[in-house]
């Protein structure tokens, strides 16, 4: 009848390892991808020629010491391989693009005839 505890242990092994997939936060791994995301930040912002304090507001989100590690990183990087920067190629639409105005010959009331609604309805 040793079997029995043994056999109850192993049930409760496996069902315990499968924590994570129950959606079980590990604080560790966490952790972990927090730091890394924020040093490769900091690396895309070093390489596309971004001042560090840009950086920080663009993303305030993300720890300031894991983006400047990964700036700092990114910047040794790239004077020991004499790599320039790459500056971003796409425009930011929002702070350029002119304000719309109506024009004055277009009519006030732009809005199509409404539809006649069936008796009984609101």
């Amino acid at each position: 009848m040793k079997i029995r505890p043994v056999v109850i242990a192993v049930a409760l092994l496996a069902t315990l390892s499968g924590c994570e997939e129950l959606g079980i936060p590990d604080p560790a791994k966490e952790a972990a991808r927090a730091q890394a995301e924020g040093e490769a930040i900091g690396s895309a912002c070093r390489h596309a020629g971004r001042a560090l304090e840009d950086c920080y507001t663009l993303n305030p989100k993300a720890s300031k010491a894991d983006i400047f590690s990964g700036w700092r990183n990114m910047n040794d990087y790239m004077i020991e391989n004499k790599i320039d920067i790459v500056p971003p190629t796409l425009a930011d639409t929002t702070s350029h693009a002119p304000a719309t105005e109506p024009t004055a010959s277009a009519p006030a009331d732009d809005a199509p005839p409404s539809r006649p609604r069936p008796p009984g309805r609101p």
